[in-house]
């Protein structure tokens, strides 16, 4: 995503001739992040006439109006009036994936059912990509790890008679959510965008889902164009948003197919899949972090009713390795900690993207430490002398020293 340290919005109050100073560094940096330059342009334009018209009142804080200006700029790029198709429990809802090759639409499919599938819905997966060698073999692999029911045949190459057959099977199973993975393409391939239309006057699916990797930014938008004139696109999910991307091509992807953005694949990981939230996704690409995000998460991950325990037991002063190991379990509940740094304001500037896979190393060690312990060490019954964590390093296959860093 867009790199924050590139964004300055500062601007001094009553100095009026350093805006287009300004506005030029905002561009830039929008620019460098993918932003189509039709949509910089209009978003300059329209910042420089919301500001110069706002700043005549008196009192006004230029540097804030401008931030507010761009934001709701950019978040209005990324939304768009039509609503996404909601998902019905008491009947069958067919998903259909269509996208690029190499946009990861294989791996957002299993994602996607495995996000529902742990909301209670029951689904499948139906793999119709009889194009790309090893793409059975690899819808096979995620939807066991998903523990997830697939359909798929090794000898059939007729993808449309797959999808066919597959969707009525689980039709007559009951399934809520049937997920159809169909063949990657590019807009220059007509026969298999026949095929891809083929498909879906077979299976008849309640919502298409086009599949955008976020590293082809602008070229995004031809691209996406090409799929909206031959399959009635209704949502959009934007992959590969792994900290290193730029996220400016999901303009281009609302733009081109007119569909909403309804989630964001932020790594490789089955729990690397969010919800997408305008105001979230524009403060995180402004590097302004996520606070509403963070928020919601913390709350998911630590139960309400076990909070004020916690906050009882550290008021008086008691506090042990017990309590600590519950903290770094709820730590890991709240998803990839890349993701929940996204969300600080500020933190994308103080850990580089990949230092915080050392931190995640280092609270997994400290609870394979913990494991080796007893439960009076635990809850700091007794005292750690050198013999007991000589034995709970041997235990953990650490060291004295890394036990030393856990007490501390």
């Amino acid at each position: 995503m867009m790199r924050s340290s590139r964004l300055d919005l500062s601007f001094p109050a009553g100095d009026d001739d350093l805006l287009d100073e300004v506005l030029k560094e905002i561009a830039a940096a929008l620019l460098h992040a993918d932003v189509n330059v039709r949509y910089v342009s209009e978003l300059r334009s329209n910042v420089k006439k919301r500001v110069l018209l706002e700043s005549d009142a008196s009192g006004v804080n230029k540097r804030k109006l401008i931030q507010k200006a761009v934001v709701e700029e950019l978040v209005r790029l990324v939304s768009t009036d039509k609503k996404p198709y909601k998902l019905e429990k008491g009947k069958v809802n067919i998903i259909m994936f269509v996208g690029l090759q190499g946009s990861g639409k294989t791996t957002t499919c299993t994602k996607y059912a495995h996000y529902y599938n742990r909301k209670g819905w029951k689904t499948a997966l139906v793999c119709a990509d009889t194009f790309r060698a090893g793409a059975f073999d690899q819808l096979k692999q995620n939807a066991s790890k998903v523990r997830i029911p697939f359909y798929g045949d090794y000898n059939e190459t007729d993808p449309v008679r797959i999808a066919e057959e597959g969707v009525e099977l689980f039709k007559k199973e009951k399934y809520d959510l049937i997920i159809v993975d169909t063949s990657g393409r590019h807009k220059q391939e007509q026969a298999l965008f026949d095929e891809m239309k083929q498909v879906a006057e077979v299976v008849q699916p309640n919502d298409t889902i086009f599949i955008m990797d976020s590293h082809i930014g602008q070229a995004c938008y031809d691209q996406a164009r090409a799929f909206r004139e031959v399959v009635d696109i209704g949502s959009v999910i934007i992959t590969k948003l792994d900290g290193h991307a730029k996220g400016g091509g999901a303009l281009s992807a609302v733009s081109a197919t007119n569909s909403p953005i309804i989630f964001l694949g932020t790594g490789e990981h089955f729990d690397e899949f969010q919800p997408f939230d305008a105001q979230s996704f524009v403060s995180r690409l402004l590097g302004m972090g996520d606070l509403k995000g963070l928020f919601q998460t913390i709350t998911e991950a630590m139960p309400l009713d076990k909070q004020p325990e916690l906050l009882n037991k550290i008021s008086k002063g008691r506090f042990s390795l017990r309590d600590l190991y519950e903290q770094f379990q709820n730590l890991q509940k709240m998803g990839p900690m890349s993701q929940i740094m996204q969300m600080i304001p500020g933190m994308s500037n103080l850990m580089p993207a990949g230092a915080e896979k050392e931190g995640v190393k280092r609270i997994k060690r400290f609870m394979v430490i913990m494991d080796s312990m007893t439960d009076a060490e635990l809850d700091c019954d007794v005292q750690l002398n050198d013999t007991r964590k000589m034995r709970i390093a041997r235990g953990a296959g650490s060291s004295i020293i890394e036990v030393n860093l856990l007490v501390e």
